[in-house]
């Protein structure tokens, strides 16, 4: 079973605008993300790479103390250029409250104490931030290539979703309660109101259900420039030019959750690239299985016994990893791949991002 996957073609090809990194978490995305973007970066591209809470070692690894929401210049060895970020879901909101609202209803929004753990913490801001984040990068036009790391949810295809869940959000009843059909927000919190309400009030307190009316309103009069653009970035991921690739492990969870997105990408129209296996462990050596085995019995020395064992152990690991992927590639058979070894050293420096872009794209 030959893996297929062109990723270094993809990457150099002009025509390729947006590679999105997609997959479960702890497979290896953001790494993978960096990797393709340095590589892409060193042989001539004009390329941005937006990571999702990378480890540290990754920022050092890419000659960064710390990354933020804004782009950065990455140093490379190649002819290219590389602007690095990390996205900051409360400045992100934040841009995107002052753009539609007036300075002076957006400071007050800002102050709202329910934004603030909306904006930090509230589920699916992530998802629908990253969408927001690519879509102002995308409107930039600064680059000629941006590759995007997913959130680390479950789902990592969450963020296709956020538009409608955030609308799913400000129609449900306790939201239309909440906004009290044109009512201020007062009355709806102190006059007359359903003993729903009343029991609301009662359990979380009369001031933080105003904070929450109060945001739930000035989010409505908002809503429709949220909705617009999110919508008009959704589109933008289905044009020509645009790649995702799914990051798996060869692990049967992490397979499977693979298959999750490959379907879901295909029933979203988006256009799949490929499946990228992280931290695979192919066969060192031509030798079978029983004859380092029957070897392993009759070696007098320990250290020869030792290599053989580890052999051993490599190969049973490489077979089951084999078996899992080509299950896999049965249940997805059009879908291309690649699989990148494990690596024995951290992933701290430059270089090693290089050892991951080249395997990536079969450099190595």
């Amino acid at each position: 079973m030959m893996s297929d996957l062109e990723m270094g073609g993809v990457l150099l090809d002009p025509a390729t605008r947006v590679v999105i990194c997609c997959g479960s978490g702890g497979v290896g995305k953001t790494t993978t993300a960096a990797a393709m973007a340095l590589y892409a970066a060193e042989r001539g591209r004009t390329v941005a790479v937006l990571t999702i809470d990378p480890a540290r070692r990754l920022a050092q690894s890419l000659g960064m103390t710390e990354l933020t929401n804004e782009p950065q210049p990455v140093p490379t060895e190649g002819t290219g250029t590389l602007d690095a970020m990390m996205l900051d879901m409360r400045r992100t909101f934040d841009d995107m409250v002052v753009e539609h609202s007036t300075p002076e209803r957006a400071e007050i929004i800002m102050n709202n104490a329910f934004y603030q753990t909306v904006a930090s913490s509230f589920s699916g801001t992530q998802e629908y931030m990253a969408m927001e984040k690519l879509g102002r990068l995308l409107e930039q036009n600064r680059w000629d290539l941006i590759v995007v790391d997913t959130p680390p949810s479950r789902n990592a295809l969450d963020f296709l979703d956020a538009p409608q869940r955030l609308g799913s959000f400000l129609s449900g009843r306790l939201m239309k309660m909440l906004i009290g059909g044109g009512r201020g927000v007062g009355r709806v919190v102190t006059g007359a109101m359903s003993l729903a309400m009343r029991g609301i009030a009662t359990i979380i307190g009369a001031d933080i259900l105003r904070d929450v009316a109060d945001f739930v309103q000035s989010l409505d009069s908002m809503f429709g420039g949220f909705q617009e653009r999110a919508a008009r970035t959704y589109e933008l991921l289905k044009q020509p030019g645009t790649n995702f690739v799914v990051v798996a492990t060869p692990e049967a969870d992490a397979l499977r959750e693979a298959t999750f997105f490959v379907n879901r990408l295909a029933q979203d129209s988006m256009p799949l690239c490929g499946l990228i296996v992280n931290r695979t462990h192919p066969n060192l050596t031509s030798i079978s299985t029983p004859a380092a085995q029957a070897a392993q019995e009759r070696a007098t020395d320990d250290l020869a016994r030792g290599v053989l064992a580890i052999h051993v152990d490599r190969a049973a690991t490489a077979q089951r990893e084999l078996h899992m992927l080509q299950r896999f590639t049965s249940a997805n058979p059009s879908v291309p791949w690649v699989g990148v070894p494990a690596l024995p050293f951290e992933v701290a420096d430059s270089e090693a991002l290089r050892a991951v872009s080249e395997q990536i794209t079969n450099r190595g």
